[in-house]
């Protein structure tokens, strides 16, 4: 059977920026029609390799090929803006379209050939696609005739983002597609991304988006290219087998190594055997040995442990909150433990940055009461914060002014403590990575070890290995927490409460993130893609689901056991049982019975979720002998 050619070839490549080489010897084939994900380390070249793709930068030796005739696309660097409505912005992306539509002629063949083209490429549905990928990604059927310039930066980044997916290239490259996008956003995104109908090479660091959405992985390392297949999951399975594999064979190629070379440093001055260890010293000189396993750059977070205060740490009874005297959210009864880790769920607009200006006393309550226990401190993470830092300060300067006592040593430590190192201590932030913002960002978010930390979308330019340490981070920190992200895994793995904000109040969500999901994807999104990809990757990932939901059983039963002693101890200090003690008493009390309830649905869950992976273990394993 005759084999398509490959979509990209990319052969030999070099490429070095001020001297500093990002390529040397790459080379890779990229597959027609498949999805693949571009992961390496910051720095290491992939957005680089999108601009060689793209040609607008040239390569100093090698090639890069696409298929002959393919037409490459992607988000530009500018985000639309203008009268134009978005509607009409996303549209004219197809370029082809418009200028057939625009063309005039009075020549009968040609008009015959214009509407056969029109009728080839779908133009005639091309509004009601359109419409589907701007609903899809959040924008309200009301606002499709909105102008560009009424919306902010990140919004008309997500109508570029529109434009790219509307205009349907051979070859779709998306840098960071999710980092503008909300949870909502970001699974509809994965849903279409698995059902495009050509090539997309993606750089996310999204780990929900590489597993769900590509078929491939296109690893960048060393300079070097490596091709995978499968998910995200699947290549960090193959990669640490061939790691594994790489060390044996390192490690016997410096045992041969050594054995030669002691033979080189015993005879190479005695003259009957100087010969022998000469030849020895050239066997040396010429083996090629096997580059150990680069181990990942532990990106650890040092989060400060606050002290336990009484609960409830923040009650709303009956409040409601909003801008100008009006209220965006009412009717709010809600209540937030220490050992909470609450996920906010709800489209943009809804009012989850509202909710959380209110918990972090950045905003005042219209209506109710909002009662939070003495010595409450507040953290708080939110995107534009990561904008708003001193441009011309150094991280430094920053924990200077909120630390003036302190040495600069300490200070020095505490910057190393969440991957600053010293050069970058004394940087000008305008200097820093994305990345290194929001490691700043989330160190003075958790200065004064707060005991209730708001993160709104605290990933968004953090790599792979850094939203890990953040999820190990949370993992040991023992205050609250509340997450507003579009990183499903990072929501998975820290949260087992989840709020919904919808229709102006809060309620909690009884399901868990799986059903949200697959709620969401279900809704009719006007763009036929989403449905299949849904049935594609569901099945696919529904044993790494259940792994996961047993972790997050078997850690939570793990804290409440870990409360419950903590709990015993305080029970036991003399002081509470003073006359004047009563009422905190009373609520220390009350959150023991908590705790012991708490411990008996989690260990419930814990056996329940045991017994699903189990059982889907077991049908997995039937299925593939019958395969």
């Amino acid at each position: 059977m005759r084999q398509t050619a490959p979509m990209l070839r990319i052969e030999d490549i070099h490429y070095a920026i001020n001297g500093t080489p990002l390529f040397a010897g790459a080379s890779a084939y990229i597959p027609d029609n498949h999805k693949v994900g571009l992961v390496g380390r910051n720095g290491s070249g992939k957005s680089t390799l999108f601009r060689l793709i793209r040609g607008s930068v040239t390569l100093e030796s090698g090639s890069i090929n696409l298929r002959r005739g393919a037409r490459i696309g992607g988000v530009e660097q500018e985000a639309p803006g203008g009268e134009s409505s978005i509607l009409d912005t996303v549209l004219a992306a197809d370029s082809e379209r418009a200028n057939l539509l625009a063309e005039q002629t009075d020549d009968p063949a040609r008009i015959a050939e214009i509407q056969t083209r029109l009728t080839d490429i779908d133009a005639w549905s091309a509004e009601a696609r359109a419409s589907g990928i701007l609903g899809g990604l959040g924008f309200s059927e009301r606002e499709h005739n909105s102008p560009c310039s009424a919306f902010s930066g990140g919004w008309r980044m997500r109508i570029a983002l529109a434009a790219a997916l509307f205009s349907r290239p051979d070859l779709l490259l998306l840098d960071e597609p999710t980092n503008y996008l909300d949870l909502e956003g970001a699974l509809w995104l994965d849903s279409y991304l698995s059902s495009y109908p050509h090539t997309v090479i993606i750089i996310s660091h999204d780990r929900s988006l590489l597993n769900n959405a590509v078929n491939s992985i296109l690893h960048l390392e060393r300079r070097k290219l490596s091709f995978y297949r499968g998910s995200y999951d699947q290549f960090l399975r193959q990669r640490a087998e061939r790691s594994a594999h790489a060390a044996a064979i390192a490690k016997k190629q410096e045992s041969r190594r050594a054995h030669l070379q002691s033979y080189v440093d015993r005879f190479r001055y005695k003259a009957d055997k100087a010969r022998q260890a000469q030849s020895r010293l050239k066997m040396i000189e010429r083996m090629e040995f096997a580059a150990s396993p680069e181990e990942a750059v532990q990106k650890a977070f040092g989060f400060p442990q606050p002290e336990e205060l009484p609960p409830p740490l923040i009650a709303l009874e009956n409040a409601s909150t909003g801008y100008g005297g009006i209220p965006v959210l009412r009717n709010l009864n809600l209540r937030i433990d220490q050992d909470d880790r609450i996920a906010l769920l709800g489209r943009n607009g809804e009012g989850k940055s509202t909710l959380s200006k209110l918990l972090s006393n950045r905003l005042d309550p219209i209506d109710g009461r909002v009662i939070r226990t003495k010595k409450l401190r507040v953290g708080y993470f939110a995107q534009h914060q990561v904008d708003e830092l001193d441009l011309d300060g150094t991280p430094l300067d920053h924990l200077v002014r909120r630390r003036p006592d302190s040495i600069p040593s300490v200070l020095r430590s505490k910057l190393a403590g969440f991957g600053l190192t010293v050069d970058q201590a004394e940087t000008s932030v305008s200097r820093l990575s994305g990345g290194q913002k929001s490691r700043l960002s989330l160190l003075l978010a958790t200065l004064d070890a707060p005991h209730l930390l708001i993160l709104d979308e605290p990933t968004n330019h953090l790599d792979l290995e850094s939203r890990e340490a953040l999820v190990d981070a949370l993992a040991a920190y023992s205050g609250a927490v509340m997450i507003i992200s579009h990183d499903l895994h990072l929501l998975g793995m820290v949260a087992d409460r989840l709020w919904l904000v919808k229709n102006g109040t809060v309620t909690p969500y009884e399901g868990d993130l799986a059903s949200y999901s697959g709620d969401l994807v279900a809704i009719d999104r006007q763009e036929p893609p989403a449905k299949p990809a849904r049935q594609a990757y569901a099945p696919r990932n529904r044993l790494q689901a259940l792994r996961a939901e047993l972790l997050k059983c078997e850690a939570r039963v793990a804290k409440l056991t870990e409360m419950r002693a903590r709990l015993d101890r305080k029970l036991a200090e003399p002081a509470l049982y003073e006359p004047d003690s009563a009422k905190e008493l009373n609520a220390w009390q009350k959150k023991y019975a908590e705790v012991l309830d708490g411990i008996d649905r989690a260990e419930t869950l814990w056996l329940t979720a045991q017994e699903k992976l189990e059982l889907a273990q077991s049908e997995a394993d039937h299925a593939w002998k019958r395969n």
